[in-house]
Protein backbone atom coordinates (compact mmCIF):
# COMPACT_ATOMS: atom_id res chain seq x y z
CA UNK A 1 0.00 0.00 0.00
CA UNK A 2 2.93 2.61 0.73
CA UNK A 3 4.45 1.80 -2.51
CA UNK A 4 1.70 2.95 -4.05
CA UNK A 5 1.39 5.59 -2.29
CA UNK A 6 4.26 7.09 -3.12
CA UNK A 7 3.39 6.13 -7.08
CA UNK A 8 1.08 8.43 -6.95
CA UNK A 9 1.73 11.24 -4.55
CA UNK A 10 5.23 11.46 -7.41
CA UNK A 11 3.26 12.76 -10.09
CA UNK A 12 2.27 16.00 -7.90
CA UNK A 13 4.59 19.01 -8.82
CA UNK A 14 4.24 20.84 -5.34
CA UNK A 15 5.16 23.94 -6.76
CA UNK A 16 1.95 23.92 -9.01
CA UNK A 17 -0.18 25.11 -5.82
CA UNK A 18 -0.23 28.29 -3.56
CA UNK A 19 0.20 27.37 -0.17
CA UNK A 20 -2.71 27.05 1.89
CA UNK A 21 -2.92 27.92 5.80
CA UNK A 22 -6.18 26.81 7.31
CA UNK A 23 -5.13 28.59 10.84
CA UNK A 24 -8.06 30.30 12.23
CA UNK A 25 -6.01 33.87 13.33
CA UNK A 26 -4.40 34.19 10.68
CA UNK A 27 -6.26 32.27 7.93
CA UNK A 28 -5.42 34.08 4.61
CA UNK A 29 -8.96 33.29 3.43
CA UNK A 30 -10.88 34.63 6.02
CA UNK A 31 -8.57 37.75 5.76
CA UNK A 32 -9.79 37.47 1.82
CA UNK A 33 -13.21 36.89 2.00
CA UNK A 34 -13.94 39.33 4.77
CA UNK A 35 -12.13 41.98 2.44
CA UNK A 36 -14.63 40.83 -0.43
CA UNK A 37 -17.66 40.55 1.86
CA UNK A 38 -16.78 44.14 3.08
CA UNK A 39 -16.35 45.81 0.16
CA UNK A 40 -20.23 45.17 -1.12
CA UNK A 41 -22.78 47.36 -0.44
CA UNK A 42 -25.32 46.45 1.25
CA UNK A 43 -27.88 45.61 -1.76
CA UNK A 44 -24.69 43.38 -2.80
CA UNK A 45 -24.65 41.78 0.56
CA UNK A 46 -28.02 40.80 0.85
CA UNK A 47 -27.95 38.51 -2.71
CA UNK A 48 -24.35 36.99 -1.16
CA UNK A 49 -24.40 36.23 2.57
CA UNK A 50 -26.56 33.09 3.78
CA UNK A 51 -26.71 31.30 7.37
CA UNK A 52 -24.83 28.00 6.72
CA UNK A 53 -28.13 25.97 6.73
CA UNK A 54 -29.53 27.54 4.22
CA UNK A 55 -30.94 24.95 1.71
CA UNK A 56 -29.42 27.10 -1.55
CA UNK A 57 -25.92 25.49 -0.46
CA UNK A 58 -26.70 22.57 -2.15
CA UNK A 59 -28.18 24.74 -5.64
CA UNK A 60 -25.91 24.44 -8.23
CA UNK A 61 -25.84 23.55 -11.79
CA UNK A 62 -23.80 24.16 -14.97
CA UNK A 63 -26.16 25.90 -17.21
CA UNK A 64 -26.29 29.40 -18.00
CA UNK A 65 -27.72 31.91 -14.81
CA UNK A 66 -30.25 32.78 -17.51
CA UNK A 67 -31.97 29.19 -18.09
CA UNK A 68 -31.21 28.27 -14.15
CA UNK A 69 -30.86 30.73 -11.73
CA UNK A 70 -28.13 31.47 -9.31
CA UNK A 71 -28.01 32.72 -5.73
CA UNK A 72 -25.46 35.09 -4.60
CA UNK A 73 -23.82 38.42 -6.21
CA UNK A 74 -23.00 38.50 -9.59
CA UNK A 75 -19.74 39.40 -11.11
CA UNK A 76 -20.52 41.61 -13.74
CA UNK A 77 -22.10 43.93 -11.54
CA UNK A 78 -19.10 44.38 -9.36
CA UNK A 79 -16.30 47.27 -10.14
CA UNK A 80 -12.75 46.57 -10.75
CA UNK A 81 -11.94 46.93 -6.58
CA UNK A 82 -14.57 44.79 -5.79
CA UNK A 83 -13.39 41.92 -8.39
CA UNK A 84 -10.11 42.47 -7.75
CA UNK A 85 -10.75 41.51 -3.87
CA UNK A 86 -12.59 38.45 -5.18
CA UNK A 87 -10.09 37.03 -7.48
CA UNK A 88 -7.56 37.38 -5.14
CA UNK A 89 -9.75 35.39 -2.50
CA UNK A 90 -10.30 33.16 -5.07
CA UNK A 91 -6.61 32.18 -5.61
CA UNK A 92 -6.37 31.18 -1.77
CA UNK A 93 -8.59 28.51 -2.82
CA UNK A 94 -7.89 27.00 -5.97
CA UNK A 95 -4.70 26.89 -7.37
CA UNK A 96 -2.74 28.80 -9.93
CA UNK A 97 -3.51 25.97 -12.97
CA UNK A 98 -7.39 25.90 -11.07
CA UNK A 99 -7.65 29.61 -10.65
CA UNK A 100 -6.51 29.90 -14.36
CA UNK A 101 -8.99 27.59 -15.81
CA UNK A 102 -11.48 29.56 -14.22
CA UNK A 103 -10.82 32.74 -15.65
CA UNK A 104 -10.08 30.76 -19.23
CA UNK A 105 -13.54 29.43 -19.32
CA UNK A 106 -14.82 32.68 -17.20
CA UNK A 107 -13.24 34.72 -20.31
CA UNK A 108 -14.41 32.41 -23.52
CA UNK A 109 -17.76 33.94 -22.24
CA UNK A 110 -17.11 36.84 -24.25
CA UNK A 111 -16.43 34.52 -27.04
CA UNK A 112 -19.63 32.65 -26.92
CA UNK A 113 -20.96 36.23 -27.39
CA UNK A 114 -19.01 36.82 -30.14
CA UNK A 115 -20.14 34.05 -32.35
CA UNK A 116 -23.55 33.99 -30.93
CA UNK A 117 -24.62 37.70 -30.27
CA UNK A 118 -28.65 37.33 -30.83
CA UNK A 119 -28.22 33.91 -28.00
CA UNK A 120 -29.88 36.22 -24.48
CA UNK A 121 -27.77 33.65 -22.39
CA UNK A 122 -24.18 34.47 -23.61
CA UNK A 123 -23.35 37.17 -20.85
CA UNK A 124 -19.99 37.40 -19.96
CA UNK A 125 -19.05 37.40 -16.16
CA UNK A 126 -22.54 36.29 -14.97
CA UNK A 127 -20.85 34.19 -12.98
CA UNK A 128 -22.07 34.69 -8.87
CA UNK A 129 -20.63 34.13 -5.78
CA UNK A 130 -22.33 33.50 -2.20
CA UNK A 131 -20.96 32.87 1.10
CA UNK A 132 -22.83 30.36 3.68
CA UNK A 133 -21.96 31.41 7.12
CA UNK A 134 -19.61 34.02 9.02
CA UNK A 135 -16.00 33.26 7.84
CA UNK A 136 -15.02 35.79 10.56
CA UNK A 137 -15.91 34.34 13.35
CA UNK A 138 -18.11 30.67 12.26
CA UNK A 139 -16.33 26.98 13.00
CA UNK A 140 -18.62 26.23 9.86
CA UNK A 141 -18.64 28.01 6.83
CA UNK A 142 -19.11 28.00 3.16
CA UNK A 143 -18.92 29.34 -0.36
CA UNK A 144 -19.56 28.94 -3.95
CA UNK A 145 -18.83 30.23 -6.74
CA UNK A 146 -20.55 29.27 -10.41
CA UNK A 147 -22.11 30.25 -13.85
CA UNK A 148 -22.35 28.85 -17.02
CA UNK A 149 -19.93 25.86 -17.04
CA UNK A 150 -18.72 26.85 -13.60
CA UNK A 151 -20.03 25.47 -10.13
CA UNK A 152 -17.12 25.31 -7.44
CA UNK A 153 -18.32 24.49 -3.85
CA UNK A 154 -16.10 24.69 -1.05
CA UNK A 155 -16.88 23.78 3.25
CA UNK A 156 -14.84 25.15 5.80
CA UNK A 157 -15.44 22.44 8.58
CA UNK A 158 -12.67 23.78 12.10
CA UNK A 159 -10.57 24.91 9.80
CA UNK A 160 -10.60 21.96 7.38
CA UNK A 161 -11.62 22.62 3.93
CA UNK A 162 -14.03 20.09 1.86
CA UNK A 163 -13.45 21.06 -2.22
CA UNK A 164 -16.53 19.33 -4.14
CA UNK A 165 -18.78 18.89 -6.44
CA UNK A 166 -16.60 21.38 -8.75
CA UNK A 167 -17.65 21.42 -12.33
CA UNK A 168 -15.54 22.68 -15.28
CA UNK A 169 -16.85 22.74 -18.55
CA UNK A 170 -16.16 24.72 -22.02
CA UNK A 171 -17.82 25.01 -25.44
CA UNK A 172 -16.71 25.04 -27.97
CA UNK A 173 -13.93 23.34 -26.46
CA UNK A 174 -11.78 24.47 -29.59
CA UNK A 175 -12.70 27.65 -31.13
CA UNK A 176 -13.22 27.27 -34.81
CA UNK A 177 -13.70 31.23 -35.90
CA UNK A 178 -12.88 34.40 -35.32
CA UNK A 179 -8.92 35.59 -33.38
CA UNK A 180 -9.36 32.41 -31.10
CA UNK A 181 -9.35 30.26 -33.59
CA UNK A 182 -7.35 27.17 -32.55
CA UNK A 183 -7.64 27.93 -29.54
CA UNK A 184 -8.80 24.38 -27.07
CA UNK A 185 -9.54 24.43 -23.56
CA UNK A 186 -9.55 21.62 -21.49
CA UNK A 187 -7.84 19.72 -24.06
CA UNK A 188 -5.18 17.97 -21.41
CA UNK A 189 -8.47 16.47 -20.13
CA UNK A 190 -9.58 14.87 -23.37
CA UNK A 191 -6.24 14.13 -24.78
CA UNK A 192 -4.84 12.32 -21.86
CA UNK A 193 -7.57 9.73 -22.22
CA UNK A 194 -7.66 9.12 -25.48
CA UNK A 195 -4.02 8.30 -25.90
CA UNK A 196 -5.11 6.28 -22.49
CA UNK A 197 -8.01 4.04 -24.19
CA UNK A 198 -6.04 3.77 -27.81
CA UNK A 199 -2.93 2.24 -25.91
CA UNK A 200 -5.09 -0.42 -24.89
CA UNK A 201 -5.31 -4.31 -26.63
CA UNK A 202 -8.66 -5.06 -27.65
CA UNK A 203 -8.91 -7.66 -24.99
CA UNK A 204 -8.48 -4.05 -22.78
CA UNK A 205 -10.84 -2.75 -24.76
CA UNK A 206 -13.39 -4.98 -24.83
CA UNK A 207 -13.65 -4.12 -20.77
CA UNK A 208 -12.93 -0.80 -21.19
CA UNK A 209 -15.71 0.23 -23.49
CA UNK A 210 -18.81 -0.22 -21.77
CA UNK A 211 -21.42 1.27 -24.30
CA UNK A 212 -20.92 2.50 -28.03
CA UNK A 213 -23.21 5.31 -27.47
CA UNK A 214 -23.14 8.12 -25.29
CA UNK A 215 -25.38 9.38 -22.96
CA UNK A 216 -25.71 13.37 -23.75
CA UNK A 217 -24.54 14.68 -20.17
CA UNK A 218 -22.25 13.66 -17.24
CA UNK A 219 -24.36 10.96 -15.71
CA UNK A 220 -24.49 12.72 -12.59
CA UNK A 221 -26.28 15.64 -13.59
CA UNK A 222 -26.26 18.51 -10.65
CA UNK A 223 -27.38 16.02 -8.36
CA UNK A 224 -27.10 17.20 -4.60
CA UNK A 225 -25.50 13.54 -3.19
CA UNK A 226 -24.09 10.98 -5.60
CA UNK A 227 -23.55 7.40 -4.91
CA UNK A 228 -21.21 5.22 -7.13
CA UNK A 229 -22.19 4.33 -10.27
CA UNK A 230 -22.27 0.72 -12.05
CA UNK A 231 -19.56 -1.30 -11.58
CA UNK A 232 -18.21 -1.06 -15.47
CA UNK A 233 -14.83 -0.74 -16.85
CA UNK A 234 -11.11 -1.85 -16.75
CA UNK A 235 -9.59 -1.89 -13.11
CA UNK A 236 -5.95 -0.25 -12.79
CA UNK A 237 -4.74 -3.83 -12.01
CA UNK A 238 -5.95 -4.93 -15.43
CA UNK A 239 -3.82 -2.29 -16.99
CA UNK A 240 0.19 -2.62 -17.86
CA UNK A 241 2.58 -0.23 -16.13
CA UNK A 242 2.23 2.39 -18.86
CA UNK A 243 -1.31 2.60 -19.15
CA UNK A 244 -1.49 2.89 -15.26
CA UNK A 245 1.24 5.64 -15.23
CA UNK A 246 -1.19 7.38 -17.61
CA UNK A 247 -3.92 7.29 -15.80
CA UNK A 248 -2.43 8.15 -12.98
CA UNK A 249 -1.51 11.49 -14.42
CA UNK A 250 -4.96 11.84 -15.57
CA UNK A 251 -6.30 12.04 -11.84
CA UNK A 252 -3.59 13.96 -11.16
CA UNK A 253 -4.88 16.42 -13.75
CA UNK A 254 -7.77 17.00 -12.45
CA UNK A 255 -6.59 17.14 -8.74
CA UNK A 256 -4.45 19.65 -9.70
CA UNK A 257 -7.14 22.85 -10.00
CA UNK A 258 -7.45 21.76 -5.84
CA UNK A 259 -4.85 23.67 -3.40
CA UNK A 260 -2.28 21.46 -2.37
CA UNK A 261 -3.94 20.25 1.00
CA UNK A 262 -7.06 18.99 -0.78
CA UNK A 263 -4.90 17.31 -3.76
CA UNK A 264 -3.03 15.74 -1.13
CA UNK A 265 -6.19 14.71 1.09
CA UNK A 266 -7.70 12.94 -2.30
CA UNK A 267 -4.75 11.21 -2.91
CA UNK A 268 -4.16 9.60 0.07
CA UNK A 269 -8.21 8.07 -0.11
CA UNK A 270 -7.05 7.01 -3.57
CA UNK A 271 -4.35 5.28 -2.27
CA UNK A 272 -5.68 3.79 1.23
CA UNK A 273 -8.54 2.23 -1.05
CA UNK A 274 -5.89 0.67 -3.23
CA UNK A 275 -5.26 2.20 -6.29
CA UNK A 276 -5.19 -0.90 -8.35
CA UNK A 277 -9.59 -1.08 -7.65
CA UNK A 278 -10.10 2.19 -9.62
CA UNK A 279 -11.65 1.66 -12.55
CA UNK A 280 -11.55 3.33 -15.79
CA UNK A 281 -14.53 2.76 -18.13
CA UNK A 282 -15.35 4.49 -21.63
CA UNK A 283 -18.88 5.15 -23.98
CA UNK A 284 -18.99 6.53 -27.47
CA UNK A 285 -16.02 6.93 -30.17
CA UNK A 286 -12.28 6.61 -29.42
CA UNK A 287 -11.34 9.57 -31.88
CA UNK A 288 -11.34 13.46 -31.15
CA UNK A 289 -14.30 15.35 -32.91
CA UNK A 290 -16.42 12.13 -31.87
CA UNK A 291 -18.98 11.85 -29.17
CA UNK A 292 -17.24 9.86 -26.31
CA UNK A 293 -18.00 10.30 -22.40
CA UNK A 294 -15.51 8.30 -19.96
CA UNK A 295 -15.63 8.13 -16.25
CA UNK A 296 -12.86 7.27 -13.43
CA UNK A 297 -14.25 5.99 -10.48
CA UNK A 298 -12.54 4.56 -6.85
CA UNK A 299 -14.60 3.67 -3.63
CA UNK A 300 -14.43 7.45 -2.81
CA UNK A 301 -14.43 9.45 -5.59
CA UNK A 302 -15.84 9.87 -9.42
CA UNK A 303 -14.75 11.57 -12.52
CA UNK A 304 -16.98 12.03 -15.38
CA UNK A 305 -16.11 13.63 -18.58
CA UNK A 306 -18.53 14.13 -21.58
CA UNK A 307 -18.24 15.32 -25.09
CA UNK A 308 -20.76 14.76 -27.07
CA UNK A 309 -22.73 18.29 -27.96
CA UNK A 310 -22.76 20.24 -30.57
CA UNK A 311 -20.20 17.94 -32.55
CA UNK A 312 -18.22 16.90 -29.87
CA UNK A 313 -16.74 19.86 -29.23
CA UNK A 314 -18.45 20.60 -26.27
CA UNK A 315 -16.87 19.52 -23.15
CA UNK A 316 -18.30 18.65 -19.57
CA UNK A 317 -16.20 17.55 -16.05
CA UNK A 318 -17.56 16.95 -12.97
CA UNK A 319 -15.51 15.71 -10.15
CA UNK A 320 -17.64 13.76 -6.90
CA UNK A 321 -16.77 12.73 -3.73
CA UNK A 322 -19.53 10.15 -1.97
CA UNK A 323 -18.57 11.20 1.54
CA UNK A 324 -17.40 14.63 1.10
CA UNK A 325 -19.33 16.44 -1.36
CA UNK A 326 -20.53 19.66 0.44
CA UNK A 327 -18.45 18.49 3.58
CA UNK A 328 -20.98 15.60 4.25
CA UNK A 329 -17.69 13.80 6.02
CA UNK A 330 -16.33 16.68 7.53
CA UNK A 331 -19.47 18.17 9.20
CA UNK A 332 -20.19 14.34 10.37
CA UNK A 333 -17.10 14.59 12.66
CA UNK A 334 -17.64 17.92 13.58
CA UNK A 335 -21.12 17.41 15.05
CA UNK A 336 -19.87 14.06 16.33
CA UNK A 337 -16.96 15.37 18.14
CA UNK A 338 -18.02 19.42 19.21
CA UNK A 339 -18.66 19.50 22.74
CA UNK A 340 -21.31 22.06 22.57
CA UNK A 341 -23.63 19.43 20.38
CA UNK A 342 -22.45 16.36 22.39
CA UNK A 343 -24.30 18.23 25.29
CA UNK A 344 -27.29 18.74 23.49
Amino acid sequence: MKRRFILIMSCISIAAFPLLSLAQTDNPGVQKAMAFIQSLSDAQKSRALYSFDAVTRFNWHFLPPTMVARHGTVVKDMDAHQKQLLYDFMQVYLSEKGFKKTRDIMDFEYYLKEIQPKNPSRIPENQFVAFYGDPSKDKVWGWKFGGHHLALNFTVVDNKLSYAPFFFGVYPAEAESGERKGTRLMKEEEDMALDLINSMSEKQKAKAIFSLSTFNEVVTTNSVHVGPLPDEGISVKEMNNQQKANLNQLIMHYLSAMPLKIAEMRLKHIANEDFNSVKFAWAGNTERKKAHYYRIQGKSFLVEFDNTQDNANHIHTVWRDFRGDFGTDLLKEHYMTAEHHQHK
